[in-house]
């Protein structure tokens, strides 16, 4: 929720801008790579280990949940940016730090839409707010573009995109991968599965997958902390030789930063995705991009 120089943020914080924050903290890798994209550098003083992009972060110190108060108050912050994960999991922390006067803001968005407010409303706290809107624009221009490059595809590939396998979980529809699937081309045959205690993730079940093997295409598992998958535990999990995509040799891993990560490596993902789909098709068209 924005207004032009007042913010509430996802946990409720009531925030005031003043003037654009000199001084910032980045507690989420795409907080982090926006910031970059925006242009910030000095302004921004603080980063996670987890972060490797762009590779500048490399020149920040590092910073955690776990680190004590003093360390960030030494620091002198302005403020501190942060998802819910991390503020219902490390409350007192940011408790502590409110109360010695540095500003703490929650942002996570769960779609596209609420990321071009997450992107505009980064833009309001930096004094960027050009620089997001041209962000926004370059972004929904881009993906127009690969719409039209899929849109004489005759033969949609039908596809399975697995969030967390040990767990069976799928994406739902409207959710950050689902789109950069359905721009890529592909059909999501999960799409009917059911958002899992207010995220955008579905237990849909081996049951279910295996019921649609026939339709799949092609299978894509995003990789990354919740999800240290291999191809060969794709092809290995008992009852997935019956899959089509499996059968097929059609299985595909893609870094979980490019497809569900609010920053313009979205569009990483879209061309990925779209290669994997429609590989002769795609390569020769993205050449015109």
């Amino acid at each position: 929720m924005l207004e032009e120089k007042t913010l509430v943020d996802q946990k409720g914080r009531h925030v005031t801008i003043h003037k654009p924050f000199q001084r910032i903290i980045s507690l989420y890798g795409a907080h982090t790579e926006n910031l970059f994209y925006l242009g910030l550098d000095q302004e921004i003083i603080g980063v996670t280990q987890a972060d490797k992009y762009p590779e500048r972060v490399f020149t920040k110190k590092v910073f955690s949940q776990g680190d004590d108060p003093e360390k960030y108050l030494v620091a002198k912050p302005d403020l501190v940016l942060i998802r819910p994960m991390l503020d219902r999991g490390y409350a007192r922390l940011f408790d502590r730090l409110e109360k010695s006067g540095i500003t703490v803001i929650s942002l996570q968005p769960k779609n596209i839409e609420e990321m071009f407010l997450y992107w505009k409303i980064l833009g309001i706290l930096t004094g960027r707010k050009k620089e997001s809107g041209l962000m926004i624009e370059k972004f929904k221009q881009s993906v127009d573009a690969y719409r039209r490059i899929t849109s004489n595809v005759e033969n949609r590939c039908n596809v399975y995109f697995e969030a967390i396998h040990t767990k069976m979980k799928t994406f739902t529809r409207g959710s950050m991968a689902d789109f950069v699937l359905t721009a890529s081309g592909g059909i999501n045959v999960a799409d009917d599965g059911a958002p899992s205690r207010g995220t955008n993730i579905a237990i849909y079940g081996k049951e279910r997958i295996l019921s649609k093997a026939s339709q799949i295409d092609v299978f894509i598992s995003q990789k990354g902390a919740m999800n240290r998958v291999t191809l060969e535990m794709i092809k290995k999990e008992p009852g997935f030789h019956i899959i089509k995509a499996i059968q097929n040799g059609r299985v595909f891993i893609v870094d979980e930063k490019i497809v569900s990560r609010p920053t313009m490596r979205l569009l990483c993902g879209i061309s990925a995705i779209g290669n994997y789909l429609y590989p002769d098709f795609f390569k020769e068209r993205q050449k015109k991009l």
